[in-house]
């Protein structure tokens, strides 16, 4: 629809020299998002993916987890007063038989692009919404992923020359999606963090790949509670961002076997939890 960037007017000041000239901002406007025609939740996102946003916030919620759950999502028509389509509301609609969770009105709110649920209550409710446990093993036929701090220090810089409409605008947070060899998956971008996570395990439910068991989640940005639960409700054994997590994003790791790293940029990072994951041996060897 050509709606995720826009242009406006701007005013630039460099070394005193003063000019106007049109700037590259990266647009964001609201999606109210119904489940099975009822209103569910509203949020700030940058147009595009939006059926994946929408489908990555219900496997959040725990109401989706299978592909053959999900039965189509549609923009809804006549979503304004005078009867035109805004392309801003969606409809998700579950197949036949899917028992919908008792989504409580807390959950039911306007959401920013930063926020979550903090407290013990979200604790619990991940712990018992979760469809998957974090289990990168097999059934005990293989491995556990376990990452080399060389590999992981790379993973940024592939993020960075992924983001398309970043080099654009500069004003988008990113998330992408790796193998535990480090092959890039999938990218999206969003003004919003938790979108960008939820577009991307939007994407991975439609093509029928949850639980991500095997891969890394890398976040631009902090390490939210709620990123750490989007983690956590695909399957995903490790996140990592480049910036500070939050000490409830910690407890949720620790409780649930999430390995989550912060601080990772250049060769240094912060493990915080699920260390097992980590060659930290082989780290030490090289320093």
């Amino acid at each position: 629809m050509g709606r995720v960037t826009e242009r406006r007017k701007v005013i630039r000041i460099r070394d005193g020299a003063v000019n106007t000239r049109p700037d590259t901002l990266v647009a964001e406007e609201p999606l109210e998002i119904r489940l099975n025609g009822k209103p569910l939740a509203i949020t700030m996102r940058t147009p595009g993916d939006d059926f994946a946003l929408a489908a990555g916030f219900l496997v959040s919620e725990g109401v989706l987890g299978r592909a053959d759950e999900l039965q189509n999502i549609v923009y809804c028509a006549g979503a304004t007063v005078d009867g035109s389509n805004s392309y801003n509301v969606v409809d998700v609609r579950t197949a036949p038989g899917v028992v919908i969770p008792d989504i409580t009105l807390e959950r039911n709110v306007y959401t920013t692009s930063s926020c979550g649920l903090c407290g013990k209550a979200s604790l619990d409710a991940v712990r018992t919404t979760a469809r998957w446990t974090i289990d990168d093993t097999a059934g005990g036929t293989t491995p556990p992923v376990r990452l080399e701090p060389g590999l992981l220090a790379s993973l940024p810089d592939r993020l960075r020359a992924a983001q398309r409409v970043f080099d654009r605008t500069g004003g988008l947070h990113a998330a992408a999606l790796f193998t535990e060899d480090g092959e890039l998956v999938d990218v999206r971008e969003d003004v919003g963090r938790h979108n960008a996570v939820d577009k991307l395990v939007g994407r991975a439910l439609q093509n029928g790949t949850l639980p991500l068991s095997r891969t890394v989640l890398l976040v631009s940005g902090r390490a939210s509670f709620e990123l750490a639960q989007k983690a956590v409700m695909a399957g995903v054994p490790l996140l990592a961002a480049v910036s500070a997590p939050s000490s409830l994003a910690v407890d949720l790791a620790a409780e649930t076997g999430l390995t989550l790293v912060g601080f990772l940029r250049g060769a240094n990072m912060n493990v915080y939890a699920g260390e097992h994951r980590i060659a930290l041996r082989a780290a030490a060897a090289q320093g």
